[in-house]
């Protein structure tokens, strides 16, 4: 099962802003789906052939993902320099781990994650 939703929106509230403010990882900007108000959520991001893959370790029913899903698309921010990318995608454990680049550490066992986002950069 993955991480509880709960732990979270913890997360959001207490560690997203001060990780944003320190620049050292990457941002998603993205729209939420019933209030428009453009949030960011700092996390790993996977560069796959054509776009990135994002290990969803609270699963797919968290905010910043349903945001994505609705909007079709996200702005990656990475070292300054913007991706928009479309197409969201939930993809299986089986889908996605062969894309991933060589040497990415899998999530602890103990979290049981299946779930990931795939979004592909707008050409």
């Amino acid at each position: 099962m993955p991480m509880p939703l709960w732990f979270g929106h913890v997360n959001k509230r207490l560690f997203n802003r001060s990780v944003i403010k320190k620049g050292t990882r990457p941002v998603l900007t993205h729209v939420g789906r019933s209030s428009g108000t453009v949030y960011q959520t700092p996390l790993d991001a996977h560069q796959v052939e054509d776009g990135y893959i994002f290990i969803l370790v609270y699963g797919s029913r968290s905010d910043w993902v349903q945001n994505i899903l609705a909007a079709g698309n996200a702005t990656l921010t990475i070292d300054d320099e913007e991706h928009e990318l479309v197409t969201p995608r939930v993809v299986t454990k089986e889908e996605a781990w062969p894309l991933m680049p060589a040497g990415t550490k899998q999530p602890p066992g103990l979290l049981n994650v299946t779930e990931f986002l795939q979004m592909d950069i707008r050409k």
